[in-house]
């Protein structure tokens, strides 16, 4: 039974009793079942906790200065003390202290001795503090900063405490724990309002105000995207994706969260300021955006009239060898053809491998020349390379479906796909959930060669991305691309709402920690605890997460990250929008537009 349902079930004036039927007062009713005092720590019902208090602090404070420790990712408590002071006892106090200083600037003057500089600024500050308290610009206080952390044993508490001290003393800031006064410190840090260890330091009102705790961390820059509304302060999230150490990003979110929302809004606003970018889309969703911006769609589909050539190459540019670009692709061929034929035997593996270079060199490309330019072979080609070679049954079998079966329409033809556009999208939403991982894996691949031939700032956006995570082989050739794309001025843009899938690919942590930016929207409770670990979230942001709305989460951008809301404007959210009956209401406008002009 919890504190509430007693006192719901009982009233205070009839009194609230234990098993035993002695009378329990509300401090019996909230305080912890064991309490061991020791004199460096104190436990709390099995959790350990350590006070400090602070001895010392610099001539001058910046703004702020509490910051750091109030955002150090360990649990603590801060209570901050602050008696007013008389003034004018301080007045009194100050007049005397005048008075010692001028005493000891003359005996030094009669004496023929070099002037103290320390003393006269002393004589200087003293003066000007007592012409501000006369004047009540100023106030003095006593003021008490103690900090207590919390961990689950002393070992726990050690490591917390060393975070501590390197985090004030290299600003001059030095703390202690109370020895032999923990029982003092702990009531000082409950919201009790005593202050039982009454250590003290003087401050005026200036100094005192940068003691102010509740800052939060601001992502405006002078470049970049609106993002959305930092939900701490109310500031504008602006960023640059391209300004970080790599261009990627993971979002992760429940469906209907608003993942694809937020991405469409960061690819309408990214279109001005001249980014290119490539949606694989798995769900049609981003085929209105594309007709809005000029872009070009592209349905990839069994009976579609678009293709792509595996067998295609990208173009060796003049820092690559021949040799090595053939070898790259050919590897990936054999990745391919891994997933496509249910996996490949040691065997197989070799036959494949002899085959796709035979392959290659019927129609004149090897590593010793340059092959830019040269007709690539089909996978028909492949097939018939693989008939002249022995233990290749099983291989061509398996094969023929691709490449005279039901499935020979998409990859068995020329590429006739240009994505030489500033906005491409790839729908996959009418291919067949079997050949899904497959054609994602095609697409990317023709993607990479694409961004090889031509640097320019683009982004790759992959919606679903848990689909090319599903084998080993489209995870691995993804991670490639998140670490090799900042070469080539790419950035890879990841969505997913199936979260457990996408970690338990070995290629997942590995994703997110090649990903500059993260954005954490609505999650779901059997989700949750996976993703507070994996970002080492707070309680609170993992409930923040849990209630948030529809467009709400927190965006990571390197070391800092902020609860954030995405918004749109009225214009942008027409264009962006995956609300059907919203999408209804724009199809049924169009429609009457197109036979009001007929």
């Amino acid at each position: 039974m919890g504190l509430f349902d007693i006192f719901r079930s009982k009233k205070i004036s009839e009194g609230i009793t234990d098993p035993a039927g002695h009378l329990l007062t509300i401090t019996d009713v909230i305080a912890p079942s064991v309490v061991e005092i020791s004199p460096r720590n104190i436990n709390l019902g099995g959790v350990s906790a350590r006070v400090f208090y602070t001895i010392s602090y610099p001539r001058t404070l910046t703004d702020g200065w509490l910051q750091p420790v109030t955002n150090l990712e360990r649990e603590l408590d801060i209570s901050i003390f602050i008696h007013p002071i008389n003034t004018a006892d301080m007045l009194k106090k100050l007049q005397k202290k005048v008075a010692e200083v001028q005493s000891q600037i003359s005996i030094k003057a009669e004496r023929g001795e070099v002037r103290d500089p320390q003393l006269e600024a002393a004589y200087q500050n003293i003066e000007d503090m007592r012409d501000r308290l006369q004047q009540s610009e100023e106030r003095i206080f006593d003021v008490g900063l103690y900090i207590c952390l919390y961990g689950t044993d002393e070992a726990a508490l050690n490591i917390a405490e060393n975070d501590l001290k390197g985090l004030l003393d290299s600003r001059l800031i030095y703390v202690k724990p109370g020895y032999f006064e923990q029982e003092k410190g702990m009531q000082s840090i409950v919201p009790l309002a005593s202050d039982g260890l009454l250590v003290h330091n003087k401050f005026n009102s200036s100094p005192l105000s940068s003691f102010f705790p509740f800052t939060s961390f601001d992502l405006t820059s002078d470049t970049g995207i609106m993002y959305g509304i930092n939900r701490h302060n109310s500031s504008l999230v602006i960023f640059d994706r391209f300004s970080l150490t790599n261009y990627n990003s993971v979002t992760f979110a429940t469906s209907g969260a608003g993942k694809s929302y937020a991405l469409k809004l960061e690819i309408l606003r990214s279109l001005m300021f001249g980014t290119e970018v490539i949606v694989l889309d798995p769900e049609r969703e981003y085929e209105y955006l594309a007709e809005a911006t000029g872009g070009r769609f592209f349905n990839i589909s069994l009976s579609s009239d678009h293709h792509i050539n595996p067998f295609d190459l990208p173009a060796p540019q003049a820092d690559e060898n021949p040799k090595d670009v053939l070898r790259s692709h050919v590897i990936e061929l054999i990745g391919l053809f891994r997933l496509m034929l249910g996996g490949l035997s040691p065997e197989e593996e070799t036959i494949v491998d002899l085959a796709i270079n035979e392959t290659y060199a019927l129609k004149d490309i090897t590593g010793d020349a340059d092959f830019a330019g040269q007709e690539p072979p089909l996978l028909s080609d492949f097939e018939m390379v693989l008939a002249g070679m022995e233990g290749s049954a099983s291989l061509i079998s398996r094969l023929q479906k691709y490449t005279s079966g039901t499935w020979s329409g998409f990859m068995n033809q020329p590429t006739n796909v240009d994505i030489n556009q500033k906005f491409v999208v790839f729908s996959l939403r009418d291919m067949e959930d079997e050949l899904k991982t497959i054609a994602m894996y095609i697409v990317t691949n023709f993607i990479w060669s694409a961004v090889r031939r031509r640097l320019t700032k683009r982004l790759l956006v992959i919606d679903e991305a848990w689909w090319m995570m599903k084998s080993e082989d489209t995870a691995s050739f993804l991670f490639s691309l998140a670490k090799r794309g900042r070469k080539y001025y790419l950035g890879i843009a990841t969505i997913t709402q199936d979260v457990d899938d996408f970690l338990r690919s070995p290629y997942g942590v590995p994703m997110i920690t090649n990903s500059s930016l993260q954005l954490l929207m609505k999650q779901s409770p059997t989700a949750i605890d996976n993703i507070q670990k994996t970002f080492n979230l707070t309680d609170e942001e993992k409930y923040l997460l849990l209630e948030s709305g529809v467009g709400e989460g927190i965006f990571f951008a390197g070391l800092k990250h902020i609860a954030i809301k995405i918004e749109a404007s009225y214009t942008e959210d027409q264009i962006i929008t995956s609300d059907p009956s919203q999408l209804l209401q724009i199809r049924k406008s169009r429609d009457e537009l197109r036979a009001s002009r007929g």
